[in-house]
């Protein structure tokens, strides 16, 4: 027992250490494929065999789903803080139309085509599927959304979609999880409906209330001047947890109410919410690394036992076809040319959200064919990690070179106009 814990002691510290050595060559690492979630999903995995010297299978999936909710949480409430409602009609109304249009027709497409690939597992755990691997994650793109030599339109594309989809794909995740659940032989049935509708109304409902009230109030602290400015990232985390837990407990989906709530609170509030971004970027990324760490150590390695013909095609097929074809669909007719089209429908990787979605719904229902779901998500992000990794920056500088040469183009016609 004594070596097991000074084995488990020096597998923390090593993490640690890799955490602190990947936070001092940031910078450097920046300009190699060596992307964040690669290195960690790459320590996790490396620690895998230590982690059962930390407790039961059912403890870690209790300490991991801690985690996921907590991650989830601040990413939906952060993330829908950033959007302004009066500016998706104009500036936003290219990834609009990828998300009203685009994501409804990937999940689509990709339920018939799990059914269509593994129709022993029915439509309800086909839709569950896809629900799960649509969600795109920018943080595996983060070279492109950064990337000076990436026009803004599409940065801003990749940013908001990323951003938005998490939250307007919990519905089709939550009813996917129900209806499968519900499929099972001995499963309780009574009020399922009910508590789905009841989840998804009620939700928005206490996430404009919450968002809406703690803006005012946080607004009213900041014109009396009764605030200081590091206990705005305090009424930050407060609001995000108290919309999550309010929903819960009468009845509603928190991480709907978290989204909801996080939109509200940015529209309302007036004045800068830097203070957001500032706490995402330094203790929201260390939950970033976690989440991808705890990935590589405890659902990666179960997911590769249970990979098969069937979950590879299925990986492959979300991460090309299923997601490209719906996406170059979804912005016929827009300003946006067929190579500039086929770079934002690469650019959906799949990570956090679907990791967090998958360890939530398995640990909070009962569904078949729960392994090939484990299997099919772990396999679409690890693939995501290292290929939508390693091609950022090259692909960045490429549509980055085509669009400088067409602003050449422009440009004089643009004087002459403004000229005349």
């Amino acid at each position: 027992m004594e070596d097991t814990g000074t084995n488990v002691e020096l597998v923390l510290l090593g993490i640690l250490g890799c955490v602190i050595v990947y936070s001092l060559l940031t910078k450097s690492l920046a300009r190699t494929v060596l992307t964040l979630p690669i290195v960690f999903v790459a320590i996790g995995y490396a620690a895998s065999g230590s982690i059962p010297a930390l407790g039961s299978s059912q403890e870690l999936r209790g300490v991991a789903r801690f985690l996921a909710e907590i991650t989830l949480v601040l990413v939906l409430f952060a993330d829908a803080s950033h959007v302004r409602f009066a500016r998706l009609k104009q500036a936003y109304m290219i990834p609009l139309r990828m998300l009203i249009v685009g994501m409804p027709l990937t999940i689509g497409l990709g339920t018939l085509f799990v059914f269509w690939i593994s129709p022993a597992s029915g439509l309800a755990v086909s839709l569950l599927t896809a629900a799960v691997l649509t969600p795109t994650d920018a943080a595996l793109a983060q070279s492109v959304v950064s990337s000076p030599d990436v026009p803004q339109k599409l940065r801003q594309t990749i940013n908001v979609e990323s951003g938005l989809n998490d939250g307007l794909a919990l519905p089709f995740v939550l009813f996917g999880a129900i209806l499968a659940s519900a499929g099972m032989s001995d499963a309780n049935t009574d009020g399922l409906a009910t508590m789905a509708i009841t989840q998804v109304l009620l939700a928005p409902i206490v996430g404009i209330v919450i968002g809406w009230t703690v803006a005012r109030a946080l607004d009213l602290a900041n014109d009396r001047d009764w605030i200081i400015e590091s206990a705005q990232g305090v009424v930050f985390l407060a609001a995000a947890f108290a919309s999550f837990l309010a929903s819960e407990l009468i009845g509603g989906n928190g991480f709907i109410s978290a989204f909801v709530a996080g939109a509200v609170f940015g529209n309302t509030y007036r004045h800068d919410i830097h203070f957001i971004s500032e706490f995402m970027e330094g203790a929201g990324q260390l939950l970033t690394m976690t989440a991808f760490l705890v990935f590589g150590a405890l659902m990666l390695p179960e997911g590769l036992r249970h990979a098969s013909v069937v979950t590879v095609m299925i990986a492959l097929g979300f991460l090309t076809l299923i997601r490209m074809l719906p996406i170059w669909l979804s912005l016929a007719g827009t300003e946006l040319n067929l190579k500039e089209k086929l770079f934002v429908g690469w650019f959906g990787p799949r990570g956090l959200a679907s990791i967090l979605f998958t360890l939530i719904m398995m640990d909070e229902f009962d569904f078949p064919d729960e392994e090939e779901l484990l299997a099919c998500v772990s396999l679409t992000v690890l693939w995501s990690v290292i290929l939508h990794g390693i091609s950022s920056a090259p692909l960045a500088k490429r549509i980055g070179r085509g669009s400088l040469t067409v602003d050449k183009q422009s440009n004089p016609r643009l004087e002459r106009l403004k000229k005349e």
